[in-house]
């Protein structure tokens, strides 16, 4: 008895399962017909009727059969060339007279007398040190990156220099201690 009363609810879900595909499904009527793409070749479409004692128009031969001459496209290995810019010489900068700065202002802090004076020791110790280890590189045999850093030491000493002959103390204080930075690195790479 109770195989049956199985049977029976397993075909009873059975069939309210196929009622719910069923009406997942929505109404045939209103459901559009889907054509696949790949059966949209076999398509063939319909020619319009024609009307009785339709000619079709006469094929002009006098035209002229003009060849089809296109340049061949490009080689991808060709280079591209751009017309060459033209050289100008450059006209030298004329100098005023007696070596005078033009009309820039400097425009340097004002210190107080303290301040220059520190400003200006700072500089001459950080000047002393550069050159200090500087002397002792120009006795080693120095790489490519040994003779930048002394090639940097030089122009920042050089700038710290001029910095100090236009009055700008704290830059040329800010000079000479980048140029004993980089000559102190330059002294251990040795």
């Amino acid at each position: 008895m109770r195989r049956i009363a199985n049977v029976l609810l397993i075909g009873l879900r059975l069939a309210a399962l196929a009622a719910l595909v069923l009406l997942l499904q929505g109404c045939a009527e209103r459901k559009t017909a889907a054509h696949p793409w790949a059966t949209a070749i076999a398509v063939r479409p319909r020619m319009p009727l024609r009307a009785p004692g339709y000619q079709p128009p006469a094929i002009d031969d006098t035209a002229p059969d003009l060849p089809w001459d296109f340049p061949p496209p490009p080689s991808r290995l060709s280079v591209v060339r751009q017309p060459v810019r033209p050289r100008v010489a450059a006209q030298p900068a004329q100098e005023p007279a007696g070596n005078v700065k033009g009309d820039a202002p400097l425009l340097a802090p004002q210190l107080s007398e303290q301040e220059i004076a520190a400003a200006q020791q700072q500089m001459n110790e950080s000047v002393a040190i550069a050159q200090k280890n500087l002397s002792t590189a120009k006795g080693h045999r120095l790489s490519a990156t040994q003779s930048d850093l002394a090639s940097k030491v030089n122009s920042f000493l050089q700038e710290s220099k001029d910095a100090a002959r236009d009055g700008d103390w704290t830059r040329a204080r800010n000079l000479a201690k980048k140029a004993q930075v980089l000559s102190e690195e330059l002294a251990e790479s040795l």
